[in-house]
């Protein structure tokens, strides 16, 4: 027992996460498509629990597969969120790691836990209202063909923002005005349009949809999504040199509301870590975000 110990910030997140996280039911999600052993003969599957914890702090903390690997040996807090006893077994190695999270993105196992979470949280009362706000952020990719296959990512592209030229994709998300919960994720490349991929990101019961100038003109796509919506979005108001102040004035009042979703962007990219892809392809990507 060490006297002086005390328990660090990432220490108090995890006590609090294994708390407040049903891994049981989430365990049931994914276990018709875990592994499981046959007959006698091999190692036994690592618990599915166990692999669902590890996949959860590579997300929190901006683990990559060796870095997790490596957390877990040096990290008591890390291995106790984990349930691992280095003194009666090894913790996984970075490639059953890997293989894991391979598993999730190939049977599309990401988002049915997210919607599991979310009826899980409006159980406990976080309810959504009949507010979204949408939006996109940019998420870099490496641009240098200095790698195994000589190319750079084929599903990511390549797009201008102001005088800038980015590489890489979209993170689309809708997330509730009052709570500032994500309810809807979706990835695109970088050159897809933000209003493209508007519909996804609404759960169909608003009442008002708010988002920047990029998703105006879009009512009919907004009301056949969510009949009941009112179309409260950034309007141009400025044209051929010519200010509408009226206009302005109504854009920067819907923006103290729409302003909220930049949090949940910082959170995303700051806090976790999200500035730029780890994995190749949008799929991969998808699942982390």
């Amino acid at each position: 027992m060490e006297k002086y110990a005390r328990p660090t910030k990432p220490a108090r997140i995890l006590e609090q996460m294994d708390q407040v996280i049903p891994w049981t039911s989430l365990g049931e999600v994914i276990e018709p498509h875990y592994f499981k052993r046959i007959g006698n003969g091999g190692r036994p599957p690592i618990p599915l629990e166990r692999m669902l914890r590890i996949d959860f702090l590579q997300r929190w903390f901006n683990l990559s597969d060796p870095t997790a690997e490596a957390s877990l040996y040096d990290l008591a807090s890390i291995r106790r969120f984990a349930s691992i006893d280095l003194g009666a077994e090894l913790a996984p190695d970075e490639t059953t790691i890997c293989k894991f999270r391979h598993l999730l993105v190939r049977n599309a196992l990401g988002k049915p836990p997210f919607k599991h979470v979310q009826r899980y949280l409006h159980a406990q009362g976080f309810k959504v209202s009949t507010s979204t706000i949408v939006d996109a952020t940019i998420i870099n990719a490496p641009s240098s063909t200095k790698n195994q296959h000589q190319q750079r990512d084929p599903d990511m592209r390549q797009t201008r923002k102001g005088k800038q030229w980015y590489f890489g994709m979209k993170a689309h998300i809708g997330v509730d005005s009052r709570t500032r919960l994500i309810h809807s994720v979706e990835v695109t490349a970088a050159n897809v349009a933000d209003c493209r991929v508007l519909p996804e990101l609404l759960h169909g019961n608003e009442t008002r949809v708010c988002g920047d100038q990029a998703y105006r003109g879009q009512g009919d796509a907004v009301r056949q999504k969510a009949p009941q919506a009112l179309d409260f979005t950034n309007q141009r108001y400025s044209f051929r040199g010519v200010v509408d102040d009226t206009e302005r004035a109504t854009n920067r009042t819907m923006s103290k509301v729409r302003s909220k979703v930049e949090h949940v962007f910082a959170a995303i990219k700051l806090r976790f870590g999200f500035t730029k892809v780890r994995y190749r392809g949008l799929a991969k990507n998808l699942h982390r975000l």
